[in-house]
């Protein structure tokens, strides 16, 4: 096989969309599949860098894109997102994904882009290793979000670019000479674990590496993107010389943390981030944001993803029943008016030249979603519309003229379309900017309570649990969680036990029970992790009960010796000793959750009935990759059901996910942290209860 890797031409989106659609382990999947007219506007979309194909007699084999933007995430100065970055299965043994990835960062550093970001599922792990071995580093969550990546960054054609005007004749021949990334990097391959070290206050990551006889080392800061101090020396005879460095051709706004700008409407909270202006409106009766809208941008700083934006340069002022918020970019400016009043948010744009795309989400996680065209639908990843999240060209249109409706537990939201919309999922949408006869363009936004609330779950349905025989529980500190639960004949859970393997997006399942600490349910940048679990140990308090010191976190079973009684969990979080007025901040340690993990035995493909936003709804084995409920039920491996749901008494704000993964069903049951003691009654029956 002779393959040629060549930039991206037009012609080459046919082969590129069925390159994709071939394979399930391509790393942006739509479900159905994509078009080449969709590859065509997604690379445009996205402010393409560069985009690499590899083509073996004229068939298109493999693909690694780089871009300033993705729809989730936007790059900031210097930056480039890695993604679309695929070589076909027959492909992979040999040297090509290593020629494409080399050839990618030989462009940025000859187009000045100088550091590469990318994302990747940690249970990947031939790709993940694969990066850690030629230098691609953790500066920020080093545990996989909601949408089941990490993200790591490559500082290297920045420290080569900042130092080699200093290297000498010889170290500069010994750095042509280098072939690969995977022979620079002189340094262990790096796990779930953060790079980050602080040097005087800085966040910096360190290199080493390996030039021939040489090795360089240097030092990065990864906030303000540039190198804080390297040195060259010959390996074996200890000589080493500082080198001088050459600053790059850019400058990074580091992020000011500016705290949010706020004003309140009736039982509501509207918000506008301080760094990127993105709005967020809190409604009485809801855990989290009901309503995320990103700041569009001028054009020469491209718009803000939705689970990320840059700092930019803002000038916010107080106007009668809300904020303007200015950003200027050269000669073009965006100003946008945002108010709240009378249960409904305007938010009116001006500007000198057409601005970005703005991508607004709906933060309610149960009730019903009621398409334009009156189908309505159970909240839920994956239900009424396809997710597009990968590849957003791929999302569905809305037409002017209709309306999209949230019906939630506590909050109601209708969104009216009169311009430029596209659903990426029944979530979230994205919006483009239309003016009206009078130069601005108009968004609206209904957000009031709901008719009905609906918040706590419904009692269960009265059937008597299946009693075939003896309850038997196993929970092992080694394994952090209980490996065994059985009921009479039927198993009750999976797990991997005494083995560690990959679940879903986690690297480490080792119990088919387990509990983890993550960030909030609404984290914007990650939303929900997938339990994996820390370095931190777990003591046995006794044969049913673990406990971890470090995280102040415990968690015990009750399991009464009458199998016609209910499973109780126990989940016991401390309160920090620290004290946090700010109850919308999105990091701080009260905001976290503590979730139950539970992998059910259950067939690949399997029934789930659960209870959303006060409404029964049964859902196909493959209709979903994520929903929330207030309990459920799934079927089980031998036909019996697995009921989940809060300990009566418990509070509205804790809830069920379940997703839908390659391996198997996932349940998290989510409760707030820091907040005392929360229960789960688990339960067998014949039949769901829900």
């Amino acid at each position: 096989m002779s393959v040629t890797i060549r930039p991206y031409q037009v012609g080459d989106a046919q082969g590129i969309a069925e390159l994709f659609n071939r394979h399930h382990d391509n790393p942006n999947p739509v479900a159905g599949g994509i078009t080449a007219g969709e590859v065509v506007r997604e690379l445009a979309e996205r402010d393409t860098g560069a985009f690499l194909v590899a083509v073996d007699d004229g068939r298109v084999v493999g693909t690694f894109g780089l871009f300033n933007s993705t729809g989730r995430r936007a790059a900031r100065a210097g930056e480039l997102i890695a993604d679309m970055f695929f070589v076909a299965p027959a492909y992979r043994n040999g040297v090509l994904t290593g020629r494409l990835f080399t050839e990618a960062v030989e462009w940025m550093m000859r187009s000045g882009c100088l550091v590469l970001r990318l994302t990747v599922n940690p249970a990947n792990t031939v790709a993940f290793r694969l990066y850690r071995r030629v230098g691609c580093v953790s500066v920020g969550r080093t545990t996989p979000g909601e949408d089941g990546n990490v993200e790591l960054h490559n500082y290297i054609p920045l420290v080569l670019r900042s130092v080699v005007a200093d290297l000498g004749d010889e170290v500069r021949s010994a750095l042509r000479g280098v072939t690969s990334f995977a022979t620079l990097v002189d340094s262990p391959d790096g796990g779930l674990s953060s790079d980050v070290r602080l040097v005087d206050g800085a966040r910096t990551v360190h290199y080493r590496l390996l030039l021939g006889d040489f090795r360089l080392t240097a030092s990065v800061d990864v906030d303000r993107g540039t190198v804080r101090q390297a040195a060259v020396g010959r390996i074996g005879d200890g000589t080493v010389r500082p080198l001088r460095l050459t600053a790059p051709p850019y400058r990074v706004r580091a992020p000011r943390r500016a705290a949010p700008h706020r004003f309140t409407a009736g039982g509501a909270v509207c918000e506008v981030d301080g760094d990127d202006a993105t709005v967020r409106v809190w409604h009485e009766g809801h855990h989290g944001p009901v309503f995320t809208s990103t700041w569009p941008g001028c054009r020469a700083n491209g718009p803000s993803g939705w689970r990320e934006g840059g700092p930019r340069d803002l000038r916010v002022v107080r106007v009668a029943g809300g904020l303007r918020i200015t950003e200027r970019c050269g000669e073009d400016e965006v100003v946008g008016t945002v108010t709240l009043d009378g249960g409904v948010l305007r938010q009116d744009f001006a500007f000198t030249t057409p601005p970005g795309r703005i991508f607004q989400t709906v933060g309610l996680r149960q009730g019903v979603f009621v398409h334009a065209d009156g189908q309505r639908h159970p909240l839920g990843l994956g239900i009424g519309v396809r997710d597009a999240s990968e590849v957003v060209a791929a999302s569905e249109p809305v037409p002017a003229g209709g309306e999209l409706v949230w019906l939630g537990t506590s909050t109601e939201i209708r969104i009216p379309v009169s311009g430029p919309a596209r659903l990426v999922h029944s979530a979230l949408l994205e919006r483009g900017l239309e003016r009206g006869a009078d130069g601005v363009a108009r968004l609206r936004t209904v957000l009031r309570p709901a008719a009905v609330p609906t918040a706590a779950a419904r009692a269960p349905v009265r059937r008597t649990p299946r009693t075939g025989g003896p309850r038997r529980l196993e929970l092992d500190a080694a394994a952090a969680g209980v490996t065994r639960w059985t009921e009479g004949t039927t198993k009750v859970l999976r797990s991997p036990h005494p083995r560690t393997r990959a679940f879903g997006c986690n690297p480490s399942w080792s119990a088919g029970m387990w509990m983890t600490r993550e960030q909030h349910r609404f984290h914007r940048s990650a939303g929900l992790g997938w339990g994996v679990p820390s370095a931190a140990g777990w003591e046995e308090k006794h044969p049913l009960a673990l406990y971890c010191p470090q995280a102040r976190t415990g968690w015990e079973i009750t399991a009464p010796a009458d199998a016609t009684e209910p499973l109780r969990v126990h989940v016991h979080t401390f309160r920090d000793e620290h004290e946090y007025a700010d109850d919308h901040a999105e990091d701080h340690p009260e905001a976290a959750e503590t979730v139950l993990w539970i992998t059910p035995n259950t067939p690949r493909k399997t029934a789930v009935v659960l209870e959303s936003g006060g409404r029964r709804w049964e859902l196909a084995p493959t209709g979903f990759r994520q929903v929330w409920a207030a309990a459920a039920a799934v079927r089980l491996s031998d036909g019996s059901w697995l009921d989940c749901r809060p300990a009566p008494g418990s509070g509205g704000e804790q809830e069920i996910a379940l997703r839908s993964t390659a391996s198997g069903l996932l349940l998290g049951c989510v409760s707030p942290a820091g907040r005392g003691d929360t229960a789960w009654h688990l339960s067998v029956h014949d039949e769901p209860t829900v």
